[in-house]
């Protein structure tokens, strides 16, 4: 895959990518299992399979993982009113986020976020982590009729763009999201985040990167702006 020295646009997964919310999420779900008597490295390896899903399909996965007696309803909706309590406190953004942002905003490239979080939410977070000002648009998972690994996100963002999306460079931390990446066309850098234990990246010619910083200077996207 060729490399995209001055992209069309560039286009941001959220949770784990920007903002290190995924931990977050996950200090929520381990209190609410816990009281449930659910081991931790067990409730752990659950969630690692969760990061990069929709709403929607957290949900439908809690049936078969909680106790058959939980309300799962009631589980659900807990855990989501306890892990706003805590991103109340402040958001914090993963490492180089800003560095990264700053670079690409001086090169006058568009920038989008796509992610499966849902609309509202997505804004206050980007909001409190101080970095929403930075992107011209947000694409959310409520906004779209198909969420990732679906390519439609990045598609939708790329066109709310107004660019190509095969001209896109698109970073995510999930395998989820990666899929859904390259299957729109982008360019793809994948910076892992929250995995399942012992569980391999998928082979799909993306870009591996340890950080943000080290994604845009393995590919030589600002080797100017940030050396």
């Amino acid at each position: 895959m060729a490399l995209l020295k001055k992209p069309a646009a560039y286009l941001f997964d959220m949770d784990g990518l920007l903002l290190d919310t995924e931990r977050m999420f996950l200090e929520a779900f381990l209190t609410l299992t816990d009281d449930l008597g659910i081991a931790t490295e067990e409730a752990k390896a659950f969630f690692g399979g969760l990061v990069g899903t929709s709403s929607k399909v957290t949900t439908a996965r809690l049936h078969d993982f909680l106790p058959h007696q939980t309300d799962v309803m009631d589980f659900d909706q807990r855990w989501r009113l306890l892990h706003q309590d805590n991103v109340g406190h402040g958001v914090p953004t993963k490492p180089y986020a800003r560095d990264v942002l700053q670079a690409i905003r001086e090169a006058e490239v568009p920038m989008a976020v796509v992610t499966s979080t849902h609309g509202p939410d997505a804004q206050h977070h980007l909001e409190k982590a101080g970095i929403l000002p930075f992107f011209e648009t947000v694409c959310t998972g409520n906004e779209v009729t198909a969420n990732k690994p679906d390519p439609e996100p990045y598609l939708e963002g790329a066109r709310r763009l107004g660019v190509d999306p095969t001209q896109c460079v698109a970073f995510e931390d999930s395998d989820f999201g990666t899929t859904a990446a390259v299957r729109a066309g982008c360019l793809t850098v994948q910076i892992p985040d929250l995995r399942p234990p012992n569980t391999p990246l998928p082979e799909l010619g993306q870009i591996v990167a340890k950080d943000l910083l080290h994604g845009a200077v393995q590919i030589g996207l600002f080797e100017d702006a940030l050396t």
